[in-house]
């Protein structure tokens, strides 16, 4: 399982019940995979 963070989002790569995993990890983080988005973009100026 690995999540690629770049400037416009993310990239999940894995099996696909590693990414439905790691999907319900971050949920519990971020209520909307664009909030997830919103603030990984924010960290990198």
């Amino acid at each position: 399982m690995k999540v690629y963070v770049h400037e416009k989002g993310f990239t999940l790569s894995g099996k696909g019940w590693e990414v439905v995993q790691k999907l319900k990890e971050y949920n519990q983080l971020y209520h909307s995979v664009n909030d997830w988005i919103q603030a990984v973009s924010v960290k990198k100026p």
